[in-house]
């Protein structure tokens, strides 16, 4: 399995989103921010809000916010809206699509896979990225105030 940039982005922007909310933020601020192309960041954007996780908002002082409460949206539902399958192995979500299906000695590792994959991602919540972006950027505080 292979995450591509577009549900790493998406995470990321859900991040920024959630750290500088609750209130709209600027498309071209989470773009700035997390050094995304913001071309690519609409699009990315689109996805997210068609998935329900951000809705827009107009006007002068307008932007994205959070859809749902941060503790509300996982990182496996995330990257499921970005990639589509997760499966590591094109059997595992498609049984008929392989001749060896039950004779396989290497399905039972791949179904762990799976599994482990969805486990992790799925029991990660918006929120714990949010807290983990705060927790990084208090310890960058600390260090500029003692080099500082």
């Amino acid at each position: 399995m292979w995450v591509s940039t577009k549900a790493q982005y998406g995470l990321r922007a859900l991040v920024e989103i959630g750290v500088r909310g609750p209130g709209p933020v600027p498309l071209k601020d989470v773009a700035k921010a997390q050094g995304i192309s913001q071309h690519y960041l609409e699009q990315i954007a689109a996805a997210l809000r068609r998935a329900g996780f951000i809705r827009s908002v107009r006007g002068a002082h307008g932007g994205y916010r959070l859809a749902r409460a941060p503790e509300e949206i996982n990182a496996l539902q995330v990257v499921e809206t970005m990639e589509g399958s997760l499966s590591p192995v094109g059997c595992i979500e498609d049984p008929g699509s392989c001749d060896h299906q039950g004779n396989c000695s290497t399905e039972a590792l791949w179904r762990r896979v799976d599994m482990a994959i969805r486990e992790v991602l799925g029991s990660t919540s918006l929120q714990d990225l949010i807290i983990e972006r705060q927790l990084i950027e208090a310890r960058e505080r600390a260090r500029g105030a003692i080099t500082g």
